[in-house]
């Protein structure tokens, strides 16, 4: 019986503790723009500490079915919905940020900068491709295109990785490192979904709980 299963009030408050945690940077934003404190650009500010979050808490989202896979901490899997939701929350408050603070809700200036600016246009489609991929997280929509459908549907999470990584390294002045960093952790993180490592015959016998 796995932990989740024995300890359900554990698993309702590690995930309240993950959404509060996720709350902290908003509000923290929040506290700064009303103070004033977001430096000489704040809405440079908001996109660029919104977007991190999203890159951040999707990584984390990436990083669970490794986890998973490395320790046999099988009761981790669960928490993988709820850190893929929080990065695109984050995402489309960054998109937002960028809609209504920077351009002023001005539709042809934003569907000009999406056709014609790179950085804009894989941004946009990293927000596209996450969007499906939110909507169908749940375990109805498991049940109705099938386990294998949606898994293929849910691995377009790294072609999103990849491109919020590519428009946080096309948009970024000046210091290239951390969208780089960003990009190795992907790798990484792909890696090690990939790598499978070799069972011990000891280990044909048991048997773990199947989650994806």
């Amino acid at each position: 019986m796995s932990g989740s299963r024995r300890f359900p009030a554990a698993v309702r408050l590690a995930h309240a503790g993950i959404v509060l945690a996720a709350l902290a940077p908003l509000l923290l934003l929040a506290a700064g723009a009303l103070r004033g404190r977001l430096g000489a650009n704040p809405i440079e500010t908001i996109e660029h500490r919104t977007g991190d979050w999203t890159l951040r808490f999707l990584l984390a989202a990436l990083a669970v079915t490794p986890l998973r896979r490395l320790t046999g901490w099988n009761a981790v899997i669960r928490f993988r919905r709820t850190l893929g939701l929080i990065a695109y929350s984050y995402a489309c408050i960054h998109f937002l940020a960028y809609v209504g603070l920077d351009e002023g809700l001005d539709l042809p200036s934003i569907a000009d900068d999406i056709l014609k600016r790179p950085y804009v246009t894989v941004g946009f489609t990293a927000l596209c491709l996450l969007t499906p991929l939110a909507f169908t997280s749940t375990a109805g929509w498991i049940r109705r295109l099938g386990g294998k459908r949606w898994n293929a549907l849910h691995r377009l999470i790294y072609v999103a990785g990849a491109a919020a990584i590519l428009h946080y390294l096309w948009e970024v002045k000046g210091d290239q490192v951390t969208p780089v960093y960003y990009g190795l952790v992907l790798i990484g993180l792909l890696a090690a979904r990939v790598w499978t490592p070799r069972r011990r015959p000891s280990d044909a016998t048991r048997t773990l709980p199947a989650h994806r």
